[in-house]
């Protein structure tokens, strides 16, 4: 099993980001598509979490997830 990476170990540096946000305010999502050397990653957090949490996924692994909301899998109504 390989250890994903955190955002300190790829040396990113979160002020320098542009960061799109899903709103305004507090508890809004931000993303921020970065390159480190050649490797594309995506960082996701949420406004305003005082422990500046950041998620790192890998190009493949953000395409899935595009892929199941494009699809409704993350829908929470049922029929």
């Amino acid at each position: 099993m390989t250890t994903k990476p955190t955002v300190e170990s790829l040396g990113i540096d979160l002020d320098a980001q542009e960061w799109q946000r899903s709103g305004s305010g507090d508890g809004m999502i931000e993303v921020a598509l970065v390159d480190v050397a050649g490797t594309d990653w995506v960082l996701m957090r949420v406004s305003g979490d005082e422990a500046r949490r950041v998620l790192v996924y890998d190009r493949h692994e953000w395409e899935c997830f595009l892929d199941g909301v494009r699809h409704g899998e993350f829908d929470t109504a049922s029929t």
